[in-house]
């Protein structure tokens, strides 16, 4: 499997179009993530000859969570570059919009040591903090929201391997424990005010040019901002048996805040919008995902279609269970899904029960088939599969969850090729 450039130039933005829209591309769009592969592979000084500079240059910047801030002294090639060579398609993820934090003084420090504070803070995804944190930096950051009605805090590890490999740091205690909490959290949703973002999209969107595509992210819908994000999987389920109403006052909170956001999105540019959701059916199982998903789902989808918009979910998760009721969601796309041997949830079953009706797949090439241990003869048969039942209803073609730093680049080239040879 050679890596020579693809011979030709083609209009990935365009196919993506085409294809959300319901027309026919030229070829089958493929597009993904290499930002996780090439910042590992850069800070370690791996990257493959055919990507290295001959003299060192500033590299671009790659606007994503998952990327490390690459040292400019580094002869690497840019990351657009890259994936023209490589051939598939560059896929960002960037939120659409931020939320200004009014009457909240926001402190973080690092390992003890105060490196922020702020007050109104503007905050992409509360309580993630991300864009704010050291990237080059482990250790454990400690951040506080103080409001007139209570203090919240978080406490976020940045491990050396994470920042080795580019990933994003963990938050393991999240900012409401109980009831207690309740009053700053109510506070910080009710005084917050919506801070666009969509320039910024635009600007990055133009710089990739034809070869790239920009999802503007929207934030978890409000059962996954509670289970990942604001109380954490293990003691939201306690949360959701001892404090049942609590729940309930916080759904609806943060419900209220989605619909605004509806809004003020409906004027937006583009074809796409996206939930941050990272679904999984064995943490999301049916029987909630039908109480405190599917309507919201419903509801929200609904208001997104009234504008002229598709919506889509980044489903990276096991969807075993969630299959049927995905179909009902209004999800017109399940982006990044990740199917066998990565989940327990096949490829077949997906394009199965969504064959009548039901979110079309971004995604469908997991990323262990592209480590060494799987051998070429069935890397090839899978990618073949997956090509032949492309030609019968739409879809985009993806690694899921992204391309990891032990998978072969000249896989993901052979694929690329693979597409360009398809005729749909």
């Amino acid at each position: 499997m050679d890596s020579q450039a693809i011979p030709i130039s083609p209009n990935i933005y365009q196919r993506v179009v085409d294809t959300l829209n319901g027309k026919k591309p030229d070829h089958l769009a493929f597009i993904d993530r290499l930002e996780l592969w090439y910042s590992c592979h850069s800070r370690a000084g791996s990257l493959p000859d055919e990507f290295k500079k001959l003299k060192t240059g500033k590299t671009e910047s790659v606007i994503s969570l998952f990327t490390v801030p690459v040292s400019p002294d580094l002869p690497v090639l840019p990351l657009t570059e890259i994936h023209r060579r490589v051939g598939m398609g560059q896929q960002l993820q960037m939120i659409s919009h931020a939320r200004r934090l009014r009457g909240v003084e926001l402190v973080m420090r690092l390992n003890g040591e105060e490196f922020c504070r702020e007050i109104d803070p503007v905050v992409e995804y509360f309580p993630r903090l991300f864009d704010k944190m050291f990237r080059d930096q482990p250790g454990e950051t400690v951040a506080e929201f103080i409001t007139p009605k209570g203090t919240l805090t978080t406490h976020t590890l940045f491990s050396p391997e994470n920042v080795a490999q580019g990933t994003v740091p963990m938050m393991h205690t999240h900012p409401v424990k109980g009831p207690e909490d309740y009053p700053a959290f109510e506070y910080i949703f009710e005084h917050a005010e919506f801070v666009s973002k969509i320039l910024s999209v635009e600007e990055t969107q133009a710089g990739m040019g034809e070869f790239g595509y920009v999802i503007p992210m929207l934030n978890r819908i409000p059962f996954q901002q509670l289970t990942l994000d604001h109380v954490g999987e293990v003691s939201f389920f306690y949360m959701l048996y001892d404090h049942s109403e609590l729940v309930e006052k916080m759904l609806h909170l943060l419900d209220e805040v989605m619909i605004e956001d509806l809004r003020q999105i409906s004027s937006y540019p583009g074809v796409y919008f996206q939930f941050d959701d990272n679904l999984d059916g064995m943490i999301t199982n049916p029987r909630l995902f039908k109480t405190y998903c599917l309507p919201y789902y419903q509801r929200y989808t609904e208001k997104i279609h009234a504008f002229g918009k598709k919506a889509g979910s980044h489903t990276d998760g096991n969807l075993k269970r969630l299959l049927p009721l995905l179909a009902d969601s209004g999800l017109d796309v399940c982006e990044s899904f990740s199917p066998a041997p990565l989940t327990e949830c096949t490829f077949d079953d997906a394009w199965q029960a969504w064959k009548e009706s039901g979110p079309m797949i971004w995604g469908g090439i997991p990323s262990p088939i592209l480590e060494p241990q799987t051998s070429d003869v069935d890397f090839c048969a899978f990618v073949d599969h997956v090509l032949q039942l492309a030609r019968e209803r739409p879809m985009v073609l993806g690694i899921g969850d992204m391309v990891m730093p032990n998978n072969l680049i000249e896989r993901v080239h052979y694929i690329a090729k693979k597409v360009e040879e398809l005729n749909l």
